[in-house]
C-alpha cells in the first residue's frame, strides 16, 4: 500500500518528530548531539530554512521548522536524516536503518499555537523526568533564547512577538496541550463529523450538552482518533476542556 501524501503547511511551519528504530538511542555521547547541530547548521546555510525550536532527546528529536518554498520540508528532512544516519552508522560500526519508519510532521499555524509548540518542545526533558528545569537541559534551543549564544535557532523572529522576560515567564507555565504529530493525511472536519455521527449516533455539537462525566469520557475516546483542534471545531467545545478531558 502506498503511503499517504503529507499535509502541506500553508505557513511553511512544521512540527517534526523522528525517533530511533525500535526506540533505540540515536545519541550516545556529547559529540553525537554536536554533530546533529552541525548538520542542521550546514543544511540551514544551504537550503535557507529557519529553526524556531528544537530538542534532542536520547532516542528522538523535536524540531519546529519553517521552509522557504512549499514542499521543501521533504528535501530538508531527507538530507538531514541521511547525513546523520551515515555519520552514526560509521562511528558505531552498525548498518541498517537508524530512524524508525519516516519522520512525522504536523503543520503549525501562526497563532497562539506557535508559541505553545515552542514551549511544548522545550518542556520535553521535564516531562521525561531527565531535567528539573528547562534551563538545566543542554540539548534544546531554550538556552539559545535566554543565554544569548546562538547556534541554529532563529530567535529574532520569536522576540518580535514576545519579550525575553515574557518568554521566560511563558515557559514556567506547564504546557497542557498535547501536540500529537502524525505522518498521515489530515482528515477533513466534515469527514470527522460524519464518522462521529456513524459511530456514536449523535451530532458532534450535542457532546457539549452531556453531563461532565459522559462528555469527558467521549472526548477522551475521540482524542485517540482526532486532533484537539479538529474536535474543537466539530464539537464547539473549547480546546482547554478537550485537552483536560
Amino acid at each position: 500500500m502506498s503511503r499517504l501524501a503529507r499535509e502541506i503547511s500553508p505557513t511553511g511551519l512544521y512540527h517534526i518528530v523522528f525517533r530511533g528504530v525500535n526506540k533505540q538511542h540515536i545519541f550516545e555521547e556529547e559529540t553525537d548531539y554536536l554533530k546533529m547541530i552541525h548538520v542542521l547548521y550546514e543544511l540551514k546555510t544551504e537550503l535557507s530554512f529557519e529553526i524556531y525550536s528544537y530538542c534532542f532527546m536520547s532516542n528522538h528529536v523535536h524540531l519546529l521548522l519553517k521552509e522557504k518554498s512549499a514542499g521543501e520540508i521533504s528535501k530538508i528532512m531527507k538530507r538531514l536524516l541521511t547525513k546523520y544516519a551515515m555519520y552514526f552508522n560509521k562511528k558505531y560500526q552498525r548498518s541498517g536503518a537508524l530512524i524508525a519508519n519516516r519522520y512525522k510532521s504536523q503543520p503549525v499555524e501562526f497563532d497562539e499555537y506557535f508559541l505553545s509548540v515552542i514551549r511544548y518542545i522545550h518542556q520535553n526533558p521535564i516531562k521525561a523526568g531527565i531535567a528539573d528545569k528547562i534551563e538545566d537541559y543542554r540539548w534544546s534551543s531554550y538556552k539559545e533564547y535566554v543565554g544569548g549564544g546562538k547556534n541554529i535557532a532563529d530567535t529574532d523572529f520569536v522576540y518580535q512577538l514576545i519579550t525575553k522576560k515574557e518568554f521566560k515567564q511563558f515557559h514556567q507555565a506547564p504546557e497542557t496541550e498535547v501536540f500529537l504529530v502524525s505522518d498521515k493525511m489530515k482528515i477533513s472536519d466534515e469527514a470527522i463529523r460524519r464518522a462521529i455521527i456513524k459511530e456514536q449516533k449523535i451530532e458532534p455539537q450535542q457532546i457539549g450538552t452531556f453531563d461532565r462525566a459522559r462528555r469527558n469520557a467521549l472526548l477522551n475516546e475521540l482524542k485517540g482518533k482526532y486532533s484537539i483542534r479538529q474536535l474543537e471545531r466539530v464539537t464547539g467545545i473549547s480546546r482547554g476542556i478537550i485537552a483536560k478531558a
